[in-house]
């Protein structure tokens, strides 16, 4: 079947998410690869936000995790508060996996959504990490949504608003993190994810029509291509309830 890349995005990153998961999410395609999730391979996930609404019943997609929409047949709606202690509860945030976004990330996986350039003379100026540093730093997974550019994959991020791997194996102990930290990162052109022993991030799978060498040339940083393998596309039966049940209005996709 005929798909978009971000009905592609969606999908991969619904199909990391298992079912009994706790998956936090944000704004976004993050929210709607949450509710494929739930509605396709993972139907006994329960999905919160920062704002206090969790395991709602979200028959139509929230434009904003402060949309009124998050709320509706919640088994609690609470605020920011309850909404962190669950994602670092140590018996609940052993199931937590959190859905992010950044301008900028580098191979151990720590992320920009700050600024770009200097930070007191930026050339551009984000909204900043929001709950992202708390996910990032307490969650054992999270998956990272990224566009595949080379000045988005960069050397070194412009600001670390986000812990990844930070220096690699061993990093976040030595600074005092969960183990844990970024699993993949979904971008429109391909995944990658993290070797287990040094933490450098590798090509894991590349979309159909899109080559190694078109991925590595829109990256500052080069990776280990050896793992990658095509990824398979959307199915008809996961197209139809991302796009009829999910969102039939378009309102993400």
């Amino acid at each position: 079947m005929e798909y978009t890349l971000r009905e592609m995005m969606t999908i991969v990153a619904a199909r990391e998410i298992k079912d009994g998961d706790i998956v936090f999410c944000g704004t976004g395609i993050s929210m709607l690869a949450a509710m494929a999730a739930k509605n396709i391979n993972a139907p006994n996930s329960v999905i919160f936000f920062e704002t206090g609404s969790i395991d709602a019943k979200l028959d139509e997609i929230p434009l904003a995790v402060a949309d009124p929409r998050v709320m509706y047949w919640a088994s609690s709606n609470s605020g920011l508060l309850d909404a962190f202690a669950t994602m670092q509860n140590r018996i609940t945030g052993q199931h937590v996996i959190g859905i992010l976004g950044a301008a900028q990330i580098d191979k151990y996986g720590n992320i920009n959504s700050t600024v770009i350039g200097e930070y007191y003379l930026p050339k551009t100026r984000f909204s900043g990490s929001g709950g992202a540093c708390d996910v990032a730093s307490f969650v054992p997974r999270s998956i990272t949504f990224m566009q595949h550019e080379k000045r988005k994959f960069v050397n070194k991020v412009d600001y670390l608003t986000s812990p990844g791997h930070l220096t690699g194996n061993g990093g976040r102990e030595k600074a005092g993190l969960l183990p844990g930290g970024p699993q993949l990162v979904v971008t429109n052109m391909a995944v990658m994810r993290f070797d287990e022993e040094t933490k450098e991030m590798y090509l894991a799978g590349y979309y159909p029509g899109v080559t190694k060498e078109e991925i590595l040339e829109n990256m500052e940083f080069d990776v280990d291509i050896s793992r990658a393998e095509e990824v398979e596309p959307p199915t008809a039966h996961e197209l139809k309830i991302l796009r009829e049940k999910c969102d039939p209005q378009r309102l993400i996709l």
